[in-house]
């Protein structure tokens, strides 16, 4: 499948989905504290998500021969990179850090964000990890303008996250979304300023840097979902779906 330029209606029509995946995230958020279980926020997540009449994007979702995936939302509790999946026995505690990862579809079109949280008070290098990754996403959303490449985003987060003194995520990239969850292009977290693909308005991208404490290596743990730092440090992971437009990047999954 090729690049698929969004016209104004589909990219309404996203921003539509991007408004409920918002509303669940912070309804997610405000309940990320501590002797809450993972499981019991995917209960909120599916219940924001019923209310608003959307389905799913990740609850059954299986690519490459992996088992379907079973929740509506991820949760990555401290070194968990991404792809976290809730259970009633992972239970928040003061200190922790939590990445929610949410995508759903309205009307045959996706929206995809992710946040991570802090959960009470948490240690410096925490806080400076996940305002390094929160300043990162955003310096990359506003390298979206036409005629720039997708070197200029991947540049903006490795530029940003690296000079702040960590590591960034390279196997894991964003992509392109649509009708589909992912679509072309990757949008990797690195890049080179002036090179790769062309912005071009109609365009939508998920950008979601995933940012370490320590090395930048990652492993997949037996349940073929759940990817972690290979060294056990702390991970943090923001996500917005931004449509590049004439004129300054549209964040779909903004309030």
């Amino acid at each position: 499948m090729g690049i698929i330029l969004k016209s104004a209606k589909e990219i309404a029509k996203m921003r539509a989905a991007g408004k409920i995946v918002h509303a669940v995230l912070d309804a997610v958020e405000a309940a990320c504290v501590p002797g809450t279980s993972t499981l019991d926020l995917n209960r909120i997540a599916e219940d924001v998500l019923k209310r608003a009449g959307a389905r799913s994007a990740f609850l059954g979702y299986g690519p490459r021969g992996q088992p379907p995936y079973p929740a509506v939302l991820c949760t990555s509790v401290n070194e968990v990179v991404v792809h976290g999946i809730p259970r009633a026995d992972v239970v928040l505690r003061e200190g922790d850090i939590v990445g929610v990862d949410f995508a759903c579809f309205k009307d045959a079109y996706c929206a995809d964000a992710a946040r991570t949280i802090a959960v009470g008070v948490v240690s410096a290098p925490a806080r400076a990890l996940l305002d390094t990754t929160r300043q990162a996403l955003e310096g990359a959303i506003s390298a979206c303008v036409p005629g720039a490449r997708l070197g200029d985003v991947g540049a903006a987060i490795q530029t940003f996250a690296e000079g702040a003194g960590h590591a960034v995520v390279r196997e894991m990239v964003g992509h392109g979304i649509g009708r589909a969850m992912h679509e072309p292009p990757d949008v990797p977290n690195t890049g080179r300023p002036g090179r790769g693909l062309r912005l071009t308005p109609g365009l939508v991208i998920a950008i979601e840097p995933m940012i370490n404490t320590g090395t930048a290596d990652i492993r997949v743990l037996d349940d073929d979902w759940t990817i972690v730092t290979a060294d056990g440090g702390l991970s943090a992971h923001f996500e917005h779906t931004v449509a590049i437009t004439d004129g300054s990047p549209l964040v779909l999954t903004a309030a």
